[in-house]
């Protein structure tokens, strides 16, 4: 079966860079009207640009995923635009800061859980009931990690590994629970990509690891391949999986898992 979103109407966010902007421009070129979302305005732009002049339709979204008046506000822009959803990509995320757990404050704890763990259930409580509407179905899919469903072996990264953690939770409840409208709720798992969100990290009193090892390739996958596994699970190929979590890490997490 083509992985084709011809006539579906997709929300991607953290469309500004790495994963999220490989899947925007995927998911357009694959026939989806792609709602590019970012708090990043300049970036999500640029995205956009890019899937115009490809030849594809996207509408570039500000919002903070943790904000949710500024995601309630994005939500109608892309419906007064288009008048349904039928995917949504909720891949905005940061790594945050990675402390030992004594050096971890609970500012530090807040912030990484508003936006990975919050921005992600503001984004699927505002998107379902619009994904209902039409009576068709759709697919949600979650980017959570390798960290906190395979690996616990990265010192510091409690905070964020407890978000990705709970991510691979809400798939499974949402499943079941969107399972009788037809909307299928799955998450992937990606290991060490190529992407800006380690350069935005703060290692706190922590040396930064360079030692990850990846069997398949001997090297870090990159956001296009995670794309295509989105596109995947959003498009009608992968139209019975659902509560599923995928990893897509070249076997990384099988070896340095525990």
């Amino acid at each position: 079966m083509q992985l084709a979103l011809t006539n579906k109407v997709a929300l991607v966010t953290g469309a500004g860079s790495g994963i999220g902007k490989a899947a925007a421009l995927l998911f357009a070129a694959a026939g989806a009207r792609v709602g590019a979302l970012s708090r990043t305005e300049s970036e999500v732009q640029r995205t956009v640009e890019e899937i115009r002049q490809a030849g594809g339709q996207a509408l570039a979204l500000k919002a903070d995923i943790a904000d949710a008046d500024q995601m309630s506000a994005a939500f109608q822009r892309m419906m007064d635009h288009w008048g349904r959803l039928d995917i949504v990509f909720a891949n905005a995320g940061v790594n945050g800061v990675w402390a030992k757990i004594e050096d971890l404050t609970l500012e530090d704890w807040n912030n990484t859980l508003a936006i990975n763990l919050t921005g992600t259930f503001i984004t699927l409580k505002l998107a379902v009931p619009l994904i209902k509407q039409h009576g068709a179905g759709g697919s949600i899919i979650v980017c959570s990690s390798v960290n906190g469903t395979r690996v616990f072996s990265n010192t510091g990264a409690t905070a964020y590994s407890c978000t990705k953690a709970a991510q691979v939770a809400m798939t499974k409840m949402l499943a079941l629970e969107l399972a009788p409208s037809r909307i299928r709720v799955n998450v992937i798992c990606p290991g060490a990509i190529y992407t800006e969100i380690g350069d935005n990290t703060e290692y706190r009193n922590l040396q930064r690891r360079q030692d990850v090892y990846i069997p398949l390739t001997g090297k870090p996958g990159t956001s296009e391949q995670v794309a295509r596994l989105a596109l995947f699970l959003a498009s009608d190929a992968s139209d019975h999986i659902s509560g599923t979590e995928v990893w897509i890490d070249g076997a990384e997490s099988l070896i340095q898992g525990f």
